[in-house]
């Protein structure tokens, strides 16, 4: 039988593209932002990413919002446990080896008793829920965030996390599935489920300020910060302070993903 795996390549290849033409080109011309100097192209980024959003993945997340309850818990139930895989192993190479273990348990409770993850029976038994990636691993390495970014349909980002998110996708179980089909239906279905999350949010994010862009910048930079301290970051000056940056402070107490 052919293997056809590294058809899912081409999208670690496209980021990993865009890390270099990032790289040499961070320099060329800063935006108003010292934390983002290809404001241009982000921008147009953005724009691209709201009309997308707009004409297919709010709508599409819209009709998965009509799904019976039960369906949708148990379809984030399953994606947050192939997720907890890879989050356990994140919270072990940051030296936090209580929660890596409680992530590996979480992981073989909800596999078995919770049938593959559909029924969240650890966070019943006091498994606490978790959220690491490889970019919060290197931020606690001391790696730099680098200048941000706006990724293609996946929004806010910064070089750092752009490189992590490429490992961060390689390891992926869903992005490993051999038959292309299924990879590609599980893919679809997993990004619409976690729009469908953010329907109330975008509103907000409308409201909250005159640039959306300027706004949305602001969260991430912040909430970034606080999940790579754990909800505990040390004082930073905010370039955006009194520039929307106050207003967004708050929201870094939720998860926007």
């Amino acid at each position: 039988m052919k293997n056809s795996q590294p058809e899912s390549k081409p999208v670690l290849r496209s980021l990993a593209m865009s890390l270099a033409i990032i790289g040499l080109t961070a320099c060329a011309g800063p935006g108003g932002h010292p934390k983002d100097p290809l404001e241009p192209l982000n921008r147009a980024t953005f724009r691209f990413n709201e009309e997308a959003d707009r004409y297919v993945t709010r709508p599409l997340a819209q009709v998965y919002d009509l799904a019976p309850l039960p369906v949708k818990t148990g379809v984030g139930n399953f994606f947050g446990n192939l997720a907890d895989i890879w989050i356990g192993v994140n919270n072990l190479l940051q030296g936090k080896f209580g929660e890596g273990l409680s992530d590996g348990g979480r992981v073989l409770v909800n596999s078995t008793v919770g049938i593959f993850g559909i029924f969240d029976i650890a966070t019943e038994l006091g498994l606490e829920k978790h959220d690491e990636d490889l970019g919060q691993t290197l931020g606690r390495w001391g790696v730099g965030d680098g200048p941000y970014l706006v990724l293609p349909l996946l929004g806010s980002s910064n070089l750092r996390d752009t490189a992590g998110l490429i490992v961060d996708l390689s390891v992926d179980p869903v992005m490993g599935i051999s038959d292309p089909g299924p990879r590609n239906r599980t893919t679809a279905l997993r990004f619409v489920q976690k729009r469908s999350q953010l329907l109330g949010a975008d509103t907000t994010a409308e409201q909250a300020a005159l640039d959306k862009y300027d706004y949305l910048r602001s969260f991430y930079i912040q909430y970034r910060r606080s999940q790579i301290y754990d909800g505990r970051p040390p004082r930073e000056e905010d370039p955006d302070e009194g520039n929307g940056a106050d207003d967004a402070s708050p929201a870094t107490k939720e998860n926007p993903k």
